[in-house]
């Protein structure tokens, strides 16, 4: 059949019209109307298995073993690293470049690959830990290792006389990094010289004396910000009394500052001193960075009676120390429920002769999942469990199955089971519990806290329009 052209543009014309009411229709499933309500689409998306990487500190640094370069940084004691991960993942470690160590070996980067068939991400769990009896450095440290962050913060160190904290800056990456450090000390918060503008190369481990940022500060807390690409940081502390060294430990770096803190099993090994004396045995550094506030701390013991509470002001920026000397020896967590965010730890020391030892003790996030716990090398480790929301059962098991136990944790008790260094577990809370490795035994204390793994993260809720 011939059509004739105006015939023709007619049909044109309304095939075009009613394209477009078509389009106009279905289109008003994506617009928000006057007067018309609609639950928005949702699309649940898993992103691909990526691997997971978690970062040691690395060897003790020792400072000034040559007179002729008093600041030369030289490793001063090996680190042992346990790590496990999920079955089926591919567990590789890798060393990183220490750029301001003299011959040193390096931290170790883990990585954790899910096989190729996997969406779900493999669960990786590592710690370190190393052991020093010389005449410039002496004690036991144990620490967890952790993952790279975009912002981290440090609690424990001192910048007075007799500390040789030093701030340990790795990068995992393929890029570099340019990290900024903030102190908050006595007078509020500053960035000094020595803390701006810090390159990080990809692959490479950077370290800054806390000294060249907060000389004299007694209570400093150092905030890490990175800028294109996470680094990990963490602190090495150092002490000596009258040319004695008395003690070391490495601290991992906080995540950012909560309203509630949760410190379990913070072992008291040093009995009370007199009162008014200058060596606390035990003590807590708080900092609400942000704004001031009200701070109730209460110190319970294994069975969850009470040793002390006390609510205390803090100012904005500014640390607090509250001690904790009149603590009885024996095992105690620590909690702190705040009125602003805050972030915290406990110093802890087994005494202040020749010999002795110290340890820090960071908060402990909450755990829903079945997570990996490595148990580091060391004296006498033990898991801390605190129950967090209802009585529960947790399970604890070694990675390949065996040995399980079935705990029992009350609401607010600290449970604390024997465990065998060298070695990872897995633990499955039926709630939710908070948990710690610690150690304690003659002239050594030491702890970290249990972080969830990348395997217990959960899907991405995708709104289109």
């Amino acid at each position: 059949m011939r059509l004739n052209p105006v015939r023709t543009a007619q049909i044109a014309g309304g095939a075009v019209l009613a394209a477009v009411v078509v389009v106009g229709v279905a289109g008003l499933a994506f617009v928000d109307l006057p007067g018309r309500a609609h639950d928005p689409i949702r699309v649940e998306a898993q992103p691909p298995a990526a691997p997971a990487v978690a970062v040691c500190s690395g060897p003790l640094l020792a400072a000034g073993r040559d007179a002729t370069q008093a600041s030369l940084l030289t490793d001063g004691a090996p680190q042992q690293v346990t790590a496990g991960a999920t079955s089926g993942a591919d567990l590789a470690d890798a060393l990183l470049t220490p750029a301001d160590v003299s011959g040193g070996a390096g931290p170790a980067a883990l990585t954790a690959t899910p096989p190729a068939s996997s969406t779900d991400p493999a669960d990786l769990a590592g710690a370190g830990s190393a052991q020093v009896a010389a005449s410039d450095l002496v004690g036991f440290a144990a620490e967890g290792c952790t993952r790279a962050a975009m912002e981290a913060w440090l609690v424990g160190g001192s910048g007075t006389t007799g500390a040789g904290d030093l701030v340990v800056l790795a990068n995992p990456g393929d890029v570099a990094a340019r990290v900024t450090l903030a102190v908050y000390g006595a007078t509020g918060a500053q960035t000094p010289a020595a803390g701006k503008d810090i390159v990080v190369a990809a692959r490479t481990q950077r370290v800054i004396p806390l000294a060249a940022l907060a000389l004299g500060e007694e209570n400093p807390v150092v905030r890490v910000t990175s800028a294109q690409a996470p680094v990990r940081a963490s602190l090495q502390a150092t002490l000596t009394r009258v040319l004695n060294p008395g003690g070391v430990d490495q601290i991992a770096a906080l995540g950012a500052p909560t309203a509630e803190l949760v410190i379990p099993a913070v072992p008291v090994t040093a009995p009370p001193g007199d009162p008014g004396a200058s060596n606390t045995p035990t003590r807590l550094v708080l900092l609400a960075p942000a704004s001031a506030g009200d701070a109730t701390v209460t110190v319970t013991g294994d069975g969850g009676a009470v040793a002390s509470a006390q609510t205390l002001p803090l100012l904005a920026g500014i640390p607090l120390r509250l001690d904790l000397g009149t603590l009885a020896v024996g095992t105690y967590t620590v909690t702190v429920a705040a009125t602003t965010p805050v972030t915290g730890a406990v110093w802890t020391t087994t005494g202040f002769g020749a010999g002795s030892d110290f340890g820090v003790f960071t908060p402990a996030d909450v755990l829903r999942a079945p997570t990996l716990v490595a148990v580091a090398d060391g004296p006498s480790p033990q898991l801390s469990l605190v129950g967090d929301g209802g009585a529960q059962t947790v399970t604890v098991e070694g990675l390949d199955g065996r040995g399980a136990q079935e705990i029992a944790v009350a609401e607010g008790q600290t449970v604390r089971v024997p465990v065998e260094g060298g070695t990872v577990y897995r633990i499955t809370p039926t709630g939710s519990v908070r948990a710690s490795v610690v150690y304690a035994g003659a002239g050594a204390v030491a702890g970290y806290p249990i972080a969830s793994g990348d395997a217990a993260a959960a899907a991405i809720e995708v709104y289109p329009r």
